[in-house]
């Protein structure tokens, strides 16, 4: 896992994130016969030739690189699945539903299973495209809240990649607006010959389900587009890599 010390470090790291991605349920035919094979996670199996059954992706990787099976590719990463997506991402402000691992989960099956998916390049591409318009939205979302004072911000819909970009450089920043705007607000209570009020404004950060990453805090960051900028182009940086 990343280290806490480092400013912009992640809260998972790619490898992390791709372990976490490997139980997803996906569907192979398998060419061998086999009684089902028994998890903590569940029962799989039993798998006979030709016929598809559902097994997690971990499992569907392994028995790809022993070649006793072909994955199937989910219907989402289909051309014309992801050609939808890309145009409704592109003429909506809200990010469009996809799986929670997109990432993670389009990534292994391009290292391992590149010969089932039907015009790999192609998919790929979209998929590429796609991440790159959802990461341009987050960076445009960053701008939208330094207009007015902000209570909460909401990212529905984030991939488990997004979220963990985006999580803890945001937290981080609302922290030191927070500081910087209770430190205006002291200096305009001593003004004012008033006692400070008391405030619990610290940031807040919650991820009430998959996909849902809710930043709260109250603070005015007119003053702060520097930090903004400096956020987008960490954004970018992520984006490349």
């Amino acid at each position: 896992m990343s280290s806490a010390s480092e400013p912009h470090a992640s809260a998972f790291s790619a490898a992390e994130l791709e372990f976490l991605a490997e139980d997803e349920l996906i569907e192979i035919v398998p060419n061998l016969r086999m009684d089902p094979l028994n998890f903590i996670s569940g029962d799989f199996g039993p798998f006979r030739p030709q016929i598809a059954t559902q097994v997690p992706l971990w499992l569907a990787v392994a028995l790809k690189k022993r070649g006793k099976c072909t994955i199937r590719a989910p219907e989402w990463m289909s051309i014309d699945k992801l050609s939808q997506v890309l145009e409704s991402e592109r003429d909506s402000e809200k990010f469009q539903p996809l799986p929670f691992h997109y990432v993670e989960i389009s990534r292994l099956l391009f290292d391992h299973a590149r010969e089932d998916i039907p015009d790999i390049y192609m998919v790929r591409s979209l998929v590429e495209d796609i991440k790159d318009v959802r990461f341009h939205k987050i960076g445009t979302g960053l701008e939208i809240i330094s207009k007015e004072r902000t209570y909460a911000l909401r990212l529905k819909n984030l991939s488990a990649m997004e979220a963990n970009i985006v999580r803890p450089f945001v937290t981080r920043a609302l922290e030191t607006l927070y500081k910087l705007g209770s430190s205006e607000m002291i200096q305009e209570s001593d003004t004012n010959r008033q006692p400070p009020q008391a405030m619990n404004r610290g940031p807040r950060t919650t991820s009430r389900k998959d996909g849902d990453l809710i930043l709260g805090n109250i603070f005015d960051i007119n003053s702060s587009s520097e930090l903004l900028l400096m956020l987008r182009k960490i954004i970018d940086k992520d984006v490349r890599n």
